[in-house]
């Protein structure tokens, strides 16, 4: 299907984005907005000069997220944001992208993500900007679309940023738009760790595992029995229990426990959810991928 660029007015933006204090006063869209009342929507922003700690980090937060009904959006940058954008595809999750520039298939910014905009596209996902179609990216217009990134947001999470990122502008309007603020703690050697370690002492929320961010957003409970998000999918219950257990790696014997199953069904679903591309074992733990 080949989408046309649609221009939005004010009255049709996304309720989020109307609630911020300096809404844009167009806004244009290639793709399906994925539906505001089914899903929640998780911006997350890093460093381009990202390190391998960043990159499996946003690799192993997303893959957590899978099955859940969680849009990722982010810039469509070189780094963090890409990373962010491919692995949600890799995880059948949406994603929105949010460039410098404008939609027009000769200005997509940068060039080099062109391709990745036409897959965010076709995967259901869409590309937003409150730029004008045939608009070119310049210095100043990244900071202006950050404000539109956060507005679009249920929540913001930072990856990594140095003191001086552009990355903290999203970060400070999140705080701004009373959006939950999230951050991944890194090393305190590391120039990439400053930025997200600044939000923590002001109280942003650690992040650590995707089950944290499903806190956040209430999909998750400690207390109770997680919410049943692969109910539509042709799997049998013991897989389904099994899933929804396996928000975070475990090992086989504590998923047995938390399952509150049989080892032998523990075993049989295993297999077959591991046959079926669902899950992995790595250094003896069990995993959704």
């Amino acid at each position: 299907m080949d989408y046309e660029i649609q221009k939005l007015t004010s009255k049709q933006f996304p309720p989020l984005l109307e609630e911020i204090n300096d809404p844009p006063e167009s806004l244009y869209i290639k793709g399906e907005y994925p539906d505001v009342e089914e899903n929640k929507f998780l911006c997350i922003v890093g460093s381009r000069k990202y390190t391998s700690y960043g990159k499996e980090v946003t690799k192993f937060i997303i893959e957590g997220l899978r099955g859940y009904p969680i849009v990722i959006i982010s810039g469509l940058a070189m780094g963090i944001d890409s990373i962010a954008h491919e692995s949600a595809l890799e995880n059948g999750l949406k994603t929105i992208a949010v460039p410098g520039s404008g939609l027009g298939d000769g200005v997509i910014y940068p060039r080099v993500n062109y391709n990745l905009s036409q897959r965010i596209i076709k995967a259901g996902g869409a590309l937003v900007s409150e730029f004008a179609p045939d608009f070119k990216a310049t210095p100043w217009s990244f900071p202006q679309r950050n404000r539109i990134m956060a507005g679009l947001s249920n929540a913001v999470l930072v990856i990594e940023a140095n003191e001086k990122s552009g990355t903290l502008i999203t970060a400070r309007l999140a705080s701004e738009y009373n959006r939950d603020l999230m951050v991944v703690p890194g090393s305190i050697f590391n120039e990439t760790s400053k930025g997200p370690h600044l939000f923590l002492k002001i109280g942003a929320t650690p992040i650590t595992s995707a089950k944290d961010v499903l806190s956040v957003f209430g999909l998750v409970d400690s207390d109770v029995d997680n919410v049943k998000l692969f109910d539509d999918m042709d799997l049998s219950e013991d897989e389904k229990i099994i899933l929804n257990v396996l928000d975070e790696p475990l090992e086989k014997d504590t998923l047995v426990l938390k399952s509150d199953l049989p080892i032998h069904r523990v075993s049989i679903a295993l297999s077959s959810l591991e046959m079926k591309g669902f899950i992995k074992e790595s250094l003896g733990e069990i995993f959704r991928i």
